[in-house]
């Protein structure tokens, strides 16, 4: 399972890639405002975060502020310019399947945002999207169980053999990771913070202290 870095920081993005665990960065206008980018630099933006990954890895979403079909059309057409490793994100809207159709007929690639359910995830793959980012963590939120939306939508991609790949979004803990690697979903986007609680397990620090102390008596 791909890990993509859900943020727009990009000292989390080169923190990740150090680690080893950076597979694309998916972005959205809550993340770019928390970086306090004047609007007129949000593309170099978006092409600085590009830079900072390797031609193996994997892309970056950057997703349209358009809500109309001509509008959006035109500014993914736009973004989809500034790198090779832009994906445009695209509300799970009318006009949003309308413009995914419009530029997947181009080759520009898609990440239908926004997913909430099995129906919409239908028509997200039907347009020709290149993923989907159903937000597993605000269904959990309301008391909606999130994981039996992926699964619902692996099994429905799974009947009709969809290339839509599954990006599970809005991911609050590593259980929810750990539970998406078993359903065997693409790739998730998350925090990094997230990711790296997955190191966390207390018997390993104990172990790891047991070690360290008996070698101490050795060598005394």
């Amino acid at each position: 399972m791909k890990f993509f870095i859900d943020t727009a920081n990009l000292k989390e993005i080169k923190k990740a890639k150090k680690l080893g665990v950076l597979d694309g960065v998916t972005t959205n206008p809550t993340l770019i405002s928390k970086e306090f980018i004047p609007k007129n630099n949000i593309n170099n933006h978006y092409i600085s975060i590009c830079q900072l990954l390797d031609d193996e890895d994997g892309d970056v979403s950057a997703e349209l502020i358009s809500t109309n079909y001509i509008d959006m059309i035109q500014e993914g057409e736009k973004l989809s310019l500034l790198h090779p490793k832009i994906v445009v994100k695209i509300p799970m809207i009318k006009d949003g399947i309308k413009a995914i159709k419009y530029l997947s007929k181009k080759n520009i690639k898609t990440n239908c945002t926004l997913v909430f359910s099995s129906g919409q995830a239908i028509l997200a793959a039907k347009s020709g999207s290149n993923y989907i980012s159903p937000f597993l963590g605000r269904l959990e939120d309301l008391s909606y169980n999130g994981l039996n939306l992926i699964k619902e939508i692996k099994n429905i991609y799974d009947n009709y053999h969809f290339d839509t790949k599954i990006l599970a979004a809005s991911i609050r803990n590593p259980l929810q990771i750990i539970e998406c690697s078993k359903i065997g979903i693409y790739a998730v986007t998350s925090p990094l913070k997230i990711i790296l609680s997955l190191f966390n397990h207390p018997l390993t620090k104990i172990g790891l202290k047991k070690f360290l102390e008996d070698y101490e008596n050795i060598i005394n």
